[in-house]
This record gives C-alpha cells, sequence and structure tokens, in this order.
C-alpha cells in the first residue's frame, strides 16, 4: 500500500490534492497533517472535517508555543524583516513542514504532497526541509505540475479550474470567483493575495482586514503599553510576567485595536516575480519596534552597524526558508551575543495605526546624562577642537586639489 503524507491546510489547494492524490497519483492511503501555528480555531476544525469527509487519515499538530518560542522570537532578536514587513508566512513554513517529516517517519511513507504553486516562495521552504531530513522520499507538487489532459500533457491549474474541479468532486472551500483572493495566518502574521489584490494599484477593501481597525474605528484615546525583555526576548507587558504565547495574544489583540501592524508592499518573490503583497501583523510590527528601541540604547554604534547586516542576511535566509544552513547558525551565533545585553523596558504609545517609542529603560544602557545634557560641564568640550580641526582631512585635501585644478 503506498502511503503519501499531504501537508493540509484545508484551503482550496490542499483539498483539491486529495482526490488527485487517488485519482491520478495512483496513492491508497492519503494521510493529511495540519499545523496549527496560530490558525483560527475555526478553520482548523473545519479542515479536520474536510479531511474527514474526503475520507482521509488526519492529523493535526498543536505546534503554537513551539512556533513562538522557536521561530518567532528568534526573528525578534534578528529584526527579522523583508522589504519593510514582519517575516510570518515565512518562517512558519519550515515548522509546517517539520511537523509532516515527524508523521512520514512514524507512518513510513513513500511520499510527501503538498499544494504550493510553481510561482510562489513556499514550495522552497516545505521542500528544502523535506529533502535536508528525509531525502529519499519523493515530493509531489499537483498544483505545480499542473492537471492531466486528456492527451497525457499537462497544464497549469488555474484558481478558476481548482474551483470547478473543488465543486464537481463535492468540496466546499471558502473561496469563490468572485473573492478568490488567499489568505494565510499564523500567530505572527496575516498575508492576503490573489485576485485584485496583486494589482499595484487596486485599493484593498477594508473586508480584507480582520485583525486590524481602520483608521477612523479605532479608539480615540492612545493606548500605552511597556514591553519588558530578557536576552532580546519580550517576556512583560506593564510589568506582568506572561507566556510567549499569551504575550503574543494580547499585544495582537491591543495592537490591532489601534489599527497598527497593517503593511502592503510590492515583494520580490524567490523567482524574481515582483509582486503586491497585504499583510497584518500588530503583534510582530509592536514586539519589533520595541526591539529595535532596546537595542539602539544597548549596543555600541559598529555593534548596531554590523547587525544590521547580520540582520539583513538573516531575514533573507528566512524568507527562503533555509532553516538548517550553516550561516544562519553563524549568524545566529552573533546576535545571541548581542542579544545577552539587550534587557530593559520600552514604553510604546499605540494611536491611529502608529506604533512609536515614547521611552526606553535598560541596565546596559550606553547613555551617561552627565556626559549627553548641555547643562553639564563634566564633559570638557574645549578638548574637542583638536578633533573637528583633523575631521575629515583627506577629503579637504581631496577639494583643495580639484579646486586647484580647475
Amino acid at each position: 500500500m503506498s502511503t503519501v503524507v499531504l501537508v493540509y491546510s484545508g484551503g482550496l489547494d490542499t483539498s483539491v490534492c486529495i482526490p488527485l492524490m487517488r485519482d491520478e497519483y495512483g496513492f491508497s492511503r492519503v494521510v493529511t497533517v495540519t499545523v496549527d501555528v496560530g490558525q483560527p480555531a475555526e478553520d482548523i476544525r473545519q479542515a479536520e472535517e474536510r479531511a474527514h469527509t474526503l475520507g482521509t487519515e488526519h492529523t493535526t499538530v498543536d505546534a503554537k508555543a513551539e512556533f513562538i518560542e522557536q521561530y518567532c522570537w528568534p526573528a525578534v532578536q534578528a529584526n527579522g524583516d523583508y522589504q519593510g514587513y514582519p517575516i510570518s508566512t515565512a518562517i512558519a513554513r519550515p515548522l509546517i513542514a517539520l511537523k509532516a517529516v515527524e508523521v512520514a517517519k512514524q507512518i513510513g511513507a513513500d511520499a510527501y504532497a503538498h499544494g504550493c504553486t510553481g510561482k510562489g516562495n513556499d514550495q522552497f521552504r516545505i521542500e528544502y526541509i523535506m529533502r535536508t531530513l528525509t531525502p529519499d522520499l519523493a515530493i509531489i507538487a499537483p498544483m505545480r505540475e499542473g492537471r492531466k489532459m486528456p492527451d497525457g500533457s499537462r497544464s497549469p491549474w488555474t484558481r478558476t479550474e481548482e474551483i470547478d474541479y473543488a465543486e464537481a468532486h463535492g468540496i466546499s472551500v471558502p473561496q469563490t470567483r468572485d473573492k478568490i483572493w488567499s489568505i494565510d495566518e499564523n500567530l505572527w502574521g496575516r498575508s492576503i493575495e490573489g485576485g485584485h489584490l496583486e494589482e499595484p494599484d487596486y485599493s484593498p477593501p477594508e473586508e480584507i482586514f480582520q485583525w486590524t481597525r481602520g483608521i477612523a474605528d479605532t479608539p480615540a484615546a492612545p493606548a500605552n503599553v511597556e514591553i519588558g525583555f530578557e536576552n532580546g526576548v519580550p517576556v512583560t507587558i506593564n510589568g506582568e510576567a506572561l507566556s510567549p504565547l499569551d504575550l503574543v495574544s494580547r499585544i495582537h489583540a491591543l495592537a490591532g485595536e489601534h489599527g497598527v501592524g497593517r503593511v502592503d508592499v510590492m515583494e520580490d518573490r524567490m523567482l524574481g516575480l515582483k509582486v503586491r503583497e497585504n499583510y497584518e501583523c500588530p503583534a510582530a510590527v509592536t514586539l519589533l519596534t520595541a526591539h529595535r528601541a532596546l537595542e539602539a540604547l544597548v549596543c555600541t554604534q559598529a555593534e548596531l552597524k554590523f547587525k544590521s547586516l547580520v540582520d539583513r542576511e538573516w531575514g533573507e535566509m528566512a524568507y527562503k526558508g533555509l532553516w538548517y544552513d550553516p550561516l544562519k547558525e553563524d549568524l545566529e551565533a552573533f546576535i545571541l551575543r548581542i542579544q545577552e545585553r539587550v534587557c530593559g523596558t520600552v514604553r510604546l504609545r499605540l494611536w491611529r495605526g502608529s506604533c512609536i517609542v515614547v521611552g526606553r529603560r535598560s541596565d546596559w544602557a550606553l547613555y551617561n546624562e552627565d556626559l549627553a545634557s548641555f547643562d553639564s560641564k563634566t564633559f570638557d568640550q574645549s578638548e574637542s577642537v583638536g578633533i573637528v580641526k583633523t575631521h575629515g582631512m583627506q577629503s579637504r585635501m581631496y577639494w583643495a586639489l580639484r579646486n586647484r585644478s580647475k
């Protein structure tokens, strides 16, 4: 009996994959795996119901705590960002693939399947993990490989064709021909794409947003919140110690209520395609803002300059899903050393879609009020004269030579 493990979200792409595994690929046993990294409970329930209706052996893995502690927290320490938005979907995919690998090993599966298209990033992230940990298992990607035509050739699937196929096989899915956008959610972020949302000049309708209020609907008064950090990881809200899951959930709700976390970007995908993406990341935007402020207080100028390069490289590797790459481990060795001093508190004001730092404090602060204050005489300002005279000496010499040649 041939067995395939299908990474299953319960959405259109992966639901269509179930009958395809039997009818076109000949698998007699289809095992679906849904990994809970913070999707709505109703989505998890519907995925379980669809899997049962479609006759698969189904497993749901609760990985929310692991996702925050092993994936989101490293992203905070590395100021995880890609082209202007907090990395969210990208850091969940390696964990989802890892759980599918664990199930495949337990049941002795022959192959994996997923619903990623040939245009997107997820095919790279998921298959990298599978090939790294179980290189001998086959990987099937029906949406990428295309539908089988009468002459034996394959033609790429369109979203409309997938909906038609789903209807023909009695599969109930949330997408319609009018609202065809695709939504991916986890505890760190929510991405919305597809349909008219792909057009760079299309104004997204308010109805696509679920986590953040529109500016007109936010409270009139701002919210002030204090985030406490230890080793670069948030641990308290307003002095109250919380579990990682509770802390993210609370910041998520508070920031979203004040409209914080909407991001609209033109994103360069791994294949070179430039696409328009909409994200909601209220907790991520808030916590990353606080973390950067605290790093700016405790790190030297040279450390901050170098870490910006390290963070960018880490972000690109995380975006590509290269979770086990040795360079990523090397970068994290530097990041973690820096985080030993990223301890303290940051006060933020959330209001009308903005997240503004209004104060920060740390025992490791590289700030001395007596030296920095204009009212202090501790720093002998006359000693700056010699330094100022030599400032830019070579460029001044160049300028003199250039003017002489005219």
